[in-house]
């Protein structure tokens, strides 16, 4: 699933770059799909807290991702290219918040955190996996095997999806509800990721910090990749092959580690040290544009993304826990997160192309500052809220054993 989500993402930049494009308008085609699938998150949360039929919120977006991304296959026009990743990034808006209520649906509250925790792991490894893939098959027989790569995952990823059994999903525990206690939506009322967000004050906090955070982040991988293309004789696809690599290996072993750490410690420190990895990559990056700087710089991706992939789905869930609306309040957290991240690659990239691509990293790093402030700055708000396991954690763990 991973790998079908992904598609031939990450290598775009240097596609695009091999047929022409300048870093400005690869990193404003990048945006525009990027905000496209921003503004649909929060809706998506929302159909997936309603429906009884999540694996569908997985299993048609997959289709419609490979399908957009083939577009740029049969034409590098710049609103062709656009509008294949305005399809793309709609299509894939709903597979985070039904992954998520998949999952809370078959682990229960209970036993979110670990097996999210495991899930991240896998997904890393696969994306791990993919990219070593498609960089030799990129290498040897060109970017259109990319393609061709992702579209095998995707069949790969129907057929896994569809064997999970309809009925290990309880659709009450998936979307946040507990038993005898009433949904908002039966008495009339409506779900609204916003309202959910701006009510929610430790909600609103890590929605801001997140925002400042992928604002800095989101340009790092594809503007480094093309940075080092640019100043070497470097294969693209087996570049930005290793450059994946690198940061999907380091977050298989730091998704395990938050997991474990998230148990005793709580979120807060976890999601701290997420922030604090993005200045100092920006200044390696800065400093080292070459092939041995992408080591330093893709293993603090990975440690920051690392111990976001399961900090943040951990702590919405608890901070929602009894609300009904886990999955509208991870859409909405994924749409301010996602306006930052959809926004860096159109900043990154005219920076880059007007002072160069040092200053812009450097620039791009400086983004978590923000990050930090906000959440040492709220401190006593977000650890109450970012605890180890609750009460009712306890309880539904204590109910899971006796039902067993």
């Amino acid at each position: 699933m991973a790998d079908m989500q992904a598609g031939i993402g990450p290598f775009l930049g240097v596609f695009l770059r091999a047929h022409g494009w300048d870093s400005g308008l690869i990193g404003s085609v990048m945006t525009i799909g990027g905000v496209a699938g921003t503004l649909m998150t929060a809706p998506a949360g929302a159909l997936v807290d309603a429906t009884s039929r999540k694996r569908l919120y997985v299993i048609i977006p997959g289709i419609c991702t490979v399908l957009a991304s083939t577009i740029i296959l049969v034409s590098q026009s710049f609103w062709l290219v656009a509008v294949s990743q305005i399809a793309t990034a709609i299509a894939g808006a709903a597979i985070g918040p039904a992954v998520s209520g998949i999952t809370l649906g078959i682990a229960r509250q209970a036993g979110f955190n670990q097996q999210n925790g495991r899930n991240q792991a896998y997904n890393h490894a696969g994306n791990m996996v993919g990219a070593g893939l498609s960089g030799f098959l990129g290498w040897k027989f060109g970017f259109t095997a990319v393609f061709w790569l992702a579209a095998l995952f995707g069949i790969l990823a129907i057929i896994s999806v569809l064997m999970i059994p309809r009925d290990a999903i309880d659709d009450k525990a998936a979307r946040g509800m507990k038993d005898g206690k009433g949904d908002r939506e039966e008495t009339g009322e409506q779900a609204s990721g916003f309202r959910v967000l701006l009510e929610c004050k430790p909600l609103l906090i890590l929605a801001a910090a997140l925002a400042f955070f992928h604002l800095g982040n989101g340009a790092m991988l594809p503007l480094y990749g093309l940075a080092v293309v640019a100043t070497r004789n470097s294969d693209p696809a087996s570049f930005v092959a290793i450059t994946i690599v690198v940061a999907q290996a380091v977050m298989i072993a730091v998704s395990l580690v938050a997991m474990r750490v998230a148990e005793k410690r709580g979120y807060w420190l976890v999601l701290l040290i997420s922030f604090m990895a993005l200045p100092l990559r920006g200044v390696i990056a800065a400093f080292f544009i070459g092939k041995w700087g992408v080591y330093p710089v893709q293993m603090l991706d990975g440690i920051g993304a690392g111990l976001q992939s399961v900090a943040v789905p951990g702590l919405v869930a608890r901070i929602l826990n009894g609300t009904g609306r886990v999955n509208v309040g991870q859409g909405a957290v994924m749409t301010v997160q996602g306006l930052g991240a959809s926004l860096s690659p159109a900043i990154g990239g005219w920076i880059a192309q007007a002072i160069g691509y040092s200053p812009m990293f450097l620039i791009l790093g400086s983004f978590a500052i923000g990050s930090i402030a906000l959440w040492v700055g709220f401190a006593s708000v977000l650890k109450p809220a970012c605890a180890g396991r609750s009460d009712d954690d306890m309880d539904d763990a204590a109910q899971a054993g006796a039902a067993a």
